[in-house]
């Protein structure tokens, strides 16, 4: 098992304060901004909302990922390892929070849900190839497709599943440091 890098509230908080700015929207559903410097919304920092701050700590380490990748532009960095780690993250601290019982049970929720089971099936990097593989990512050759499509074909909730990715801020560029 791959180490996963947790985020506990203490180490939110240390990259909150390392991530400068604002911004209103909360949710940028496959939103790809230019910058190179991640920003939180100030209401989710304090949010409740076990989704929200699973969403945040995705987001965070994501970000982090895109970061340690270089370039001019962090926000346009993807591969298959950045995405498989921060969607570890995401299920670890989904799983913190263990059975919420928010009475009924968002479709975020139970996206949340389904990703922590085929986590728990030993099957995330499977899931993350097959919902999210992009054209310029190489196949592990360690991937058990056939498998993966087995158990999901097995798991009555996963007829319907349609992959989510939930970026709780945006990239952008702090005031003076826009490109040209």
């Amino acid at each position: 098992m791959r180490p996963v890098l947790p985020i506990r509230p203490f180490s939110l908080i240390a990259a909150i304060l390392l991530i400068i700015g604002c911004d209103t929207r909360v949710y940028v559903k496959e939103g790809v901004t230019d910058g190179n410097r991640f920003s939180l919304p100030a209401m989710v920092e304090l949010s409740p909302d076990p989704v929200v701050q699973s969403w945040v700590a995705y987001s965070l380490a994501k970000s982090v990922c895109q970061l340690e990748m270089g370039g001019e532009n962090p926000a346009r960095n993807n591969s298959f390892a950045c995405e498989l780690s921060s969607r570890e993250v995401l299920v670890d601290r989904w799983s913190d929070y263990g059975s919420v019982d928010t009475g009924e049970r968002s479709d975020d929720a139970q996206y949340l849900d389904q990703l922590a089971e085929a986590s728990d099936a030993g099957f995330l990097d499977e899931y993350v190839w097959q919902f999210m593989a992009q054209r310029d990512w190489t196949q592990p050759a360690s991937l058990e497709l056939e498998a993966f499509k087995r158990w999901r074909q097995e798991q009555p909730t996963w007829r319907r599943h349609r992959a989510v990715t939930r970026i709780i801020g945006s990239w952008g560029y702090p005031p003076g440091d826009e490109p040209n």
